[in-house]
């Protein structure tokens, strides 16, 4: 969470804020889109810290700044309208969660400051930034490596389940970079993949389990995405209904025998 607060900060600093309170229209103002939906309980935590950070450095919401929040409610097919939206609101800096927002608010503006954080995907690859030290363009942030701990997940998964040979990998577009690390993991582990790929929010899951039961998969690796993190309840519940060992980005979960525990 820090890391994001620096990185606004950081962009924020392009735009000379006055400390005493203005007329709400005149105030220096943050664009924040999103993908999700505010009403879930990480984002209102996320936003919580996010405030608290502002705060933290004398920015107060309504005082000397504001801030316009835009949200998709998971319909993705929304962020190329709400990133324009912001843009014709002449936004001094729009902070971007995830790959599907960057990528809107990177086609709506080559000018206003983009806030983004990379999250087990690389920035470089995609086209977001020229390179680390060097971004180039409008966009900064901070980038959160962990594509190697997606072949130490498959290599746990393996040493837990010997004989497994067929493991089904549930995945969407933030999280396509760790499907590629999971794919050249699998082969020197003797491991073969079936990719279960979920587009258009809101997510069925339970058909991504019917074709993991279909082609006869042994297990399931959840890659890390935002939308599976706010949904892992219920893709717990399905892993446990369904007798499928599970390994998520934080934890294994076994089901062949026994009870299953709840998280």
């Amino acid at each position: 969470m820090r890391l994001i607060r620096l990185a606004v900060i950081l962009s924020l600093i392009l735009v000379p804020l006055v400390a005493e309170a203005q007329p709400a229209a005149s105030l220096p103002r943050i664009g924040f889109l999103a993908p999700s939906s505010p009403s879930d309980s990480r984002v209102a935590r996320y936003l919580e810290a996010f405030r608290q950070g502002l705060r933290e450095l004398g920015y107060v919401e309504g005082q000397n700044i504001a801030i316009e929040f835009r949200w998709a409610g998971d319909q993705y097919d929304r962020l190329p309208g709400l990133a324009a939206e912001l843009v014709r609101l002449k936004v001094n800096v729009i902070v971007a969660g995830g790959p599907p927002a960057i990528q809107a608010a990177q086609r709506a503006t080559d000018t206003i400051p983009i806030v983004m954080r990379a999250r087990d995907y690389d920035p470089i690859a995609r086209g977001y930034v020229a390179g680390l030290a060097q971004p180039g363009g409008n966009i900064t942030g901070v980038v959160q490596q962990r594509l190697e701990l997606t072949a130490k997940q498959l290599e746990l998964l393996k040493e837990a389940l010997p004989t497994v040979t067929l493991v089904a990998v549930l995945w969407d577009e933030s999280c396509a970079d760790q499907r590629r690390a999971a794919e050249a993991a699998a082969r020197p582990l003797g491991v073969q993949l079936q990719p279960l790929e979920l587009r258009h929010p809101p997510y069925e899951f339970a058909s991504a389990f019917a074709a993991a039961a279909q082609g006869q998969a042994e297990a399931l690796l959840v890659l890390n995405s935002p939308l599976f993190a706010m949904q892992r309840e219920h893709i717990v519940d399905l892993a446990a209904k369904s007798r499928l060992p599970t390994m998520f980005g934080d934890c294994l979960v076994f089901g062949r025998e026994g009870s299953w525990p709840t998280m």
